[in-house]
């Protein structure tokens, strides 16, 4: 029971994250620059994206035919991390299964300019198992702190919070192949992303146009490449990740958009007063 758990619950949270997500490269050609399609937020000095500060995203998570819990990403505000400015995103998973509580909090600082990850950190509170991780990520040296140890990392790195904004803005289309090796531990990569199919879909939000990507990623857990997930990602401007199914071992996953706060217009979203160091 521990170990389906354990992996159910930690792959909702970290890899319906990273693997959900890339700022992509064709396969096969020569890696292509970020192509942003109408952004929603575009100020002087900040690489143009198409969320807001403000924003909130929850979720409906449900294994099988039981109800799991509540997902929410949300855009906390812009902090200053070592000199930089940085979009403060959350990500929570609060529910679980009987006998098995989860609480979990994935914080990442996104840099404005770079739109690279600057910070990680992850407090997981599953059952009777805790951990509190912080990552701290150099783009300008390559590499990323954990702790005392220092370890090698990618240029322009991503994490597992980040992944999903990125995607968002890079964009997939139907009959495309994307992979990318930014994720910033390297032995992860490559993610690959493949648009499947234009379809429309009815949630909890609402109704929307989407397109569906299928996502793969080195792993055992739901987005292994033996597994069969696939997220509808918005066809708005703002490409909100709509839904999420997965299969995996005996087990299905749905993540279903239930509510959604756009947030504040791009000349409301100044930097927060509060720095964090």
């Amino acid at each position: 029971m521990s170990a389906v758990a354990r992996v159910l619950v930690q792959r909702i949270a970290v890899a319906s994250l990273v693997a959900a997500t890339v700022i992509p490269a064709h396969v096969g050609a020569q890696p292509v620059q970020l192509a942003v399609t109408a952004p929603v937020a575009s100020v002087a000095g900040r690489a143009p994206v198409p969320y807001r500060v403000g924003e909130e995203l929850t979720y409906k998570a449900k294994f099988g035919a039981i109800p799991a819990g509540t997902a929410r990403m949300r855009v906390e505000g812009i902090e200053t991390i070592r000199g930089r400015q940085a979009y403060h995103v959350v990500f929570t998973l609060d529910g679980g299964i009987p006998f098995f509580r989860v609480h979990d909090r994935y914080d990442s600082w996104i840099d404005v300019q770079t739109l690279s990850s600057l910070r990680h950190t992850q407090q997981i509170s599953e059952g009777r198992y805790k951990r509190s991780t912080t990552y701290e990520i150099y783009p300008e040296r390559g590499t990323y702190e954990q702790g005392d140890s220092t370890h090698a990392s990618v240029s322009h790195p991503l994490d597992d919070g980040s992944f999903i904004y990125a995607v968002r803005t890079a964009g997939i289309r139907v009959g495309e192949t994307r992979r990318d090796d930014r994720y910033f531990r390297p032995d992860r990569n490559p993610v690959v992303l493949t648009g499947l199919r234009q379809e429309a879909v009815q949630v909890g939000a609402g109704v929307f146009a989407t397109t569906v990507v299928r996502p793969t990623i080195k792993t055992n857990g739901i987005f292994s490449e033996n597994g069969d997930a696939q997220i509808w990602f918005s066809e708005d401007a703002h490409r909100y990740p709509v839904l999420l199914k997965s299969r995996f071992a005996k087990f299905s996953l749905t993540l279903e958009l239930k509510s959604l706060v756009p947030g504040e217009s791009p000349v409301d979203a100044a930097p927060d007063s509060a720095h964090a160091p």
